[in-house]
């Protein structure tokens, strides 16, 4: 899927009015749009394609007869299938949306943040980030320094105005807020997800739920850490395990 260039022209389909206006009212507040058609229905969405092309389709998945789901295989079939984004209030889609090459996947309540990612993955061509360059990390200990690579890092734990990394093969205490780490390392794939962790998505091998509580595991056998998510980080954060590059 190629990027895309100039404005973006948008078919915006969802079978509740007030979700429909509100998505349409916050992609039409985006200067990257520059147009947003609107509709209700699968078959009416069909209509509108066949007579008009567009940049993106934002899909709602639980719709009366034809779903969303249905409606992404269709539009599969196109000789130029629109990139689709999925907006849903429903969580367990989301292996089948992206079975379907959808750009995005986003959950309802939408945020006007989260949806401007949506149209940053629609304008880069559904393309995911490239990942950051590796980075060397100066650890001391016992008056020795040493050098780890940012990538064996599982996860930071703050410690006052220091932070602790985590490895496989240890931990290591540098002084630097786990504030700053999360501003300089955020494009290298780690996430608060608590006020005292940040965790690398990419060491990230299961995300386990109980009772409402969210926690991750990262690392491999002996040297794995189970790590509590906090409420306020749990939602944000498996939207970003959904989007990860498998």
């Amino acid at each position: 899927m190629s990027a895309t260039t100039g404005p973006l022209r948008v078919l915006v389909i969802d079978d509740e009015r007030p979700a429909l206006d509100e998505l349409a009212f916050l992609l039409q507040r985006d200067p990257r749009i520059g147009g947003v058609l609107t509709c209700d229905s699968a078959t009416e969405a069909l209509r509108i394609l066949r007579e008009t092309t567009v940049d993106a389709v934002f899909l709602d998945i639980s719709m009366p007869g034809l779903s969303g789901l249905d409606l992404a295989q269709v539009l599969s079939r196109f000789k130029e299938p629109p990139p689709i984004v999925f907006v849903t209030a429903h969580e367990g889609h989301a292996v089948d949306a992206f079975e379907l090459d959808a750009v995005d996947y986003v959950l309802k309540p939408v945020r006007e943040e989260r949806l401007a990612e949506a149209v940053r993955r629609v304008v880069e061509g559904g393309r995911h980030p490239p990942p950051a360059d590796d980075t060397s990390i100066a650890v001391e200990r016992g008056g020795v320094t040493r050098f780890i690579d940012r990538s064996d890092i599982t996860h930071v734990e703050a410690q006052g105005d220091y932070a602790r990394l985590h490895t496989a093969a240890g931990s290591h205490l540098v002084r630097t807020p786990l504030t700053t780490l999360e501003q300089e390392w955020g494009a290298a794939g780690f996430v608060r997800i608590h006020r005292s962790l940040l965790v690398a998505l990419a060491h990230v091998r299961e995300l386990r739920m109980e009772q409402g509580r969210a926690s991750v595991v990262v690392g491999e056998g002996a040297t794995s850490h189970e790590l509590v998510v906090s409420r306020r980080h749990t939602r944000e954060l498996r939207e970003l395990l959904t989007r990860r590059t498998p």
